[in-house]
């Protein structure tokens, strides 16, 4: 038995906005069994954390791999590892200004790049600073899963006890609710936005969402939190878990990615390739 995790990321942790982790098991006849939640306020528990001992499958809620179009424009190693080390160089005001030169020479409407699996997830590319800062969430976090020496499926061979897989809570949230049920402000923690994480919560418990992983949770003051940390931090880490424990029990058939990814770009967990239609499973 593995156990699993879903990592909601922040490029900044902090005691305020620390990187949020939901651990489980999958249990025959139970499903997705929730165990606890962890909260890491810097970047030493993190580190930490990474380095673990397996059996364990990670889902990441941060992009793994930048557009090959940007690789090669800004003439970036074509490896996972050699890229990675390249960006992690820079400064983060020296990667911002790369990517600001490489936006202002795209058309009108066109300006970001984005990967392919971007597209069916509905997913921010990785070369944006605002709203959220997923470039600095790449930067942050690609690097320590290197330095870490973790395994990631179709990009970087490591250790193979140690699972690392790219997840997005979003989409999956997107397929349950139309709405916003998150904000980091509290004037934003809306009623409506209550409602919303409600229903995610019970969509999660019921399985009923694409990836049809029934989540279990014995632990009433853990599943409340779910819906009432208005950030949504506490619901987006067991969204990426639903996600690792979807990809984990297609452990034998390649954890239900592509059969091909591009190793600098990678794939996010459980989104369908665009060639096979819309946004759905394999």
């Amino acid at each position: 038995m593995s156990t699993l995790y879903g990592i909601d990321f922040t490029s900044s942790p902090s005691a305020r906005k620390p990187i949020t982790v939901a651990r489980g098991t999958v249990v025959a006849e139970r499903g997705l069994v929730l165990e606890g939640i962890e909260r890491f306020p810097s970047w030493d528990g993190f580190e930490a954390f990474l380095n673990r001992p397996g059996p364990w499958l990670g889902a990441f809620d941060f992009p793994f791999g930048l557009p090959r179009e940007s690789v090669l424009e800004h003439g970036w190693p074509t490896d996972w590892a050699g890229m990675v080390r390249a960006v992690a160089a820079l400064s983060r005001s020296e990667f911002k200004n790369l990517a600001d030169a490489e936006r202002a020479q795209r058309p009108a409407g066109q300006k970001y790049p984005h990967r392919v699996t971007d597209r069916p997830a509905a997913s921010h590319s990785p070369l944006k600073f605002v709203n959220p800062p997923v470039g600095w969430m790449f930067q942050e976090g690609a690097r320590r899963l290197l330095d870490a020496g973790v395994h990631i499926p179709g990009m970087h061979g490591g250790d193979a006890r140690r699972i690392a897989l790219e997840a997005y809570p979003g989409w999956l949230a997107r397929s349950i609710v139309a709405g916003s049920y998150k904000s980091e402000n509290a004037a934003g923690q809306t009623r409506e936005r209550l409602a919303n994480r409600m229903l995610l919560t019970e969509a999660l418990l019921r399985g009923q969402h694409p990836l049809g992983v029934p989540l279990c949770c014995d632990d009433a003051p853990l599943l409340e939190a779910m819906t009432t940390d208005g950030t949504g931090d506490t619901l987006d880490c067991v969204l990426c878990l639903v996600e690792g424990a979807w990809a984990w029990m297609r452990r034998d058939a390649g954890y239900g990615l592509p059969l091909h990814i591009d190793p600098v770009e990678g794939w996010i967990v459980g989104v369908t390739a665009p060639e096979r239609g819309a946004v759905t499973t394999h």
